[in-house]
């Protein structure tokens, strides 16, 4: 069976192949973050495999978290170190997200600080019951505010899947 990990796993050879990553000396310290959801809901599980960005799982009200590797899609010096596969169960009323570090790193505020995971946490929390649509609005809101006058310093994706 092909699962989450051996996905990374085979996706980080490929990129190392394609960008002619070889060793440390002549090689550009590059790659991607990514987090790779796969749903199997007729048995109400998924299997996880992340490269720097984890997923968040709100269930009921509490928000647990299942960490990335910390290892991008790329060289790397943990490179010989396979990606794990997380398997989950899911109920409906679950709600899923990963996201960029786009969001949570992004400067705001009346100090000009990063808005942080623990203020983003919180806002998923606050907003979890919402329809998606809203809280895609709210989280658009919320940035904006946060923002003011700083400029975008990074992508921004956060995706949200209610099971």
């Amino acid at each position: 069976a092909i699962h989450a990990g051996n996905i990374l796993n085979e996706l980080r050879s490929q990129v190392m192949k394609s960008l002619r990553q070889t060793d440390h000396s002549s090689t550009i310290l590059d790659g991607m973050d990514i987090a790779l959801i796969v749903l199997d809901l007729p048995h109400n599980s998924l299997e996880y495999a992340g490269a720097m960005n984890p997923l968040f799982l709100v269930r009921d009200g509490e928000l647990t978290e299942q960490a990335a590797d910390n290892m991008p899609i790329g060289y790397d010096f943990n490179m010989d170190k396979p990606f794990t596969t997380h398997k989950m169960s899911i109920k409906e009323g679950d709600l899923l997200y990963t996201f960029t570090d786009g969001y949570i790193d992004q400067f705001g505020g009346e100090k000009g600080k990063k808005f942080m995971i623990k203020n983003f946490r919180n806002l998923l929390i606050q907003m979890h019951k919402e329809p998606m649509e809203e809280q895609k609005n709210k989280l658009e809101k919320a940035l904006d505010d946060w923002m003011t006058e700083y400029k975008q310093v990074d992508d921004i994706l956060v995706m949200g899947i209610r099971i």
